[in-house]
């Protein structure tokens, strides 16, 4: 497959700010701090601890109660799993859209929202690439200009999206963007190392420390001093862990396993999750303290099907040039008006199977086999593979099943490979395996 190789520059041309235009909400309200007004240009938690970024003073209101998005359809809130429930016009709501003039209620405090008479500029990024991503839709715009803003800043940051968006190029492309660019990047997985190794993996340990310890060895964090260590699916860190990265982040030393003293290191930490880390800290099961250091500055990818304008410049973007003249326009309007619920993952798997069968045989393979009105249709079989002596088939037609079967469950279990092996009967080392084979 070819990939990307051109970098984007990171400085915005002229015209960068203001390619788009959005009526602005301002919510009003009164809590035990007093009346208060505030304008949302942005994504933000509302809740009672401090660290979010709209506090209410409110004992009824929990610490991490509400996720407040400001979209083109106006403001839409999102329920946390909070103690008392979120309100919208007196109904009891998970996720809905606040209208003009609409009361919020949050525990025993009521939120009006206003919307600015005139829309205001909103900053999109001017080119459809950045870094090693592509897409030139407004959300990813958007995203791209977020990007290089937090790009140049040192501190933490959490990269929020469902499984597929590419919250690896994210971090990548933040890192090359970086003042830390010619720095080390590490990359840690912390669901895919049992609990007992990722201690050392993450901070070393010293030379017989434990069984298997023949040599002193340094961890992700220390050979990454100068660069940048990404934390990728960090909502599966376990409990027992999360104050020890948490020392690591507030006093930017680490300690070896077996060892006693600190050693200092120069790193920015960016962190991946496709989990609901806010959600996490309501039920316990994710640190509160940890959250905070690691959420300084959130950035979340909008998932595929938000963006379906994206997909052809993807499909242009993975195919080699001497392919692009099999993208017809009836195969685009297949191609978008499907979910892609693995988002570009998928989408990036679906042009590596049709590079092998053929767009229409990688279809096939995963169409209905009712035709309309439910009733059966002739059995088709994908004119490639019967080209194929019949051992080369099997194995091709195995091995194609094998990983789309393994990427739905991942997607069925949102990576949660313990629960995914134990609905598929496998055994979980075994499903790592196949994950690693595969390359999901």
């Amino acid at each position: 497959m070819s990939r990307f190789s051109e970098t984007a520059s990171q400085d915005a041309p002229s015209g960068y700010t203001g390619a788009r235009l959005s009526r602005k909400p301002t919510l009003t309200w009164t809590d035990a701090g007093g009346r208060h007004t505030r304008e949302v240009d942005e994504t933000l938690v509302v809740g009672g601890a401090e660290g979010v970024g709209l506090v209410i003073a409110d004992p009824a209101v929990s610490r991490l109660h509400v996720e407040l998005e400001p979209l083109d359809s106006g403001l839409w809130v999102r329920d946390l799993e909070s103690r008392n429930g979120t309100f919208v016009q007196g109904v009891r709501v998970t996720r809905a859209c606040i209208p003009e003039g609409g009361v919020l209620r949050l525990g025993a405090t009521d939120v009006t929202v206003r919307y600015a008479p005139e829309p205001t500029p909103v900053e999109i990024w001017p080119d459809g690439r950045f870094g090693p991503m592509v897409g030139a839709s407004v959300p990813m715009r958007e995203l791209f200009a977020r990007l290089a803003r937090v790009a140049r800043s040192e501190a933490t940051v959490l990269i929020q999206g469902e499984t597929g968006t590419g919250k690896e190029l994210v971090a990548r492309a933040l890192h090359d963007a970086s003042p830390r660019a010619q720095g080390p990047f590490v990359i840690i997985d912390c669901g895919a190392l049992p609990e007992s190794l990722l201690e050392a993996e993450l901070f070393g340990h010293r030379k017989g420390a434990f069984t298997g310890a023949v040599e002193a060895r340094a961890g992700a964090v220390e050979a990454a001093d100068g660069g940048t260590v990404f934390l990728d699916e960090i909502g599966e860190l376990p409990l027992s862990m999360q104050p020890k990265l948490l020392r690591v982040l507030e006093s930017r030393t680490v300690r070896r396993v077996g060892e006693t003293a600190q050693r200092p290191v120069n790193v920015r930490f960016l962190s991946a999750t496709n989990r609901d880390l806010r959600t996490m800290v309501n039920t316990r099961a994710f640190r509160e303290d940890l959250y905070f250091r690691l959420a300084v500055l959130p950035v979340t990818i909008p998932p595929l099907r938000e963006r379906p304008t994206d997909i052809l410049a993807l499909v242009q973007h993975f195919l080699p040039r001497e392919a692009l003249a099999a993208v017809t326009p009836q195969m685009m309007h297949e191609l978008t008006a499907r979910p892609w619920l693995g988002n570009v993952r998928e989408l990036r798997n679906f042009v590596e199977r049709a590079l092998t069968l053929g767009a229409r045989e990688a279809l096939a393979l995963s169409a209905p086999a009712a035709g309309p009105g439910g009733a059966e249709t002739e059995p088709t079989f994908p004119p490639a593979l019967l080209a194929l002596p019949y051992k080369e088939m099997r194995e091709r037609v195995l091995l194609a099943a094998e990983r789309e079967y393994v990427e739905v469950l991942l997607v069925r279990h949102d990576r949660d490979v313990s629960a995914a092996a134990e609905a598929a009967g496998l055994n979980r080392t075994y499903l790592y395996r196949l994950v690693a084979k595969h390359r999901l």
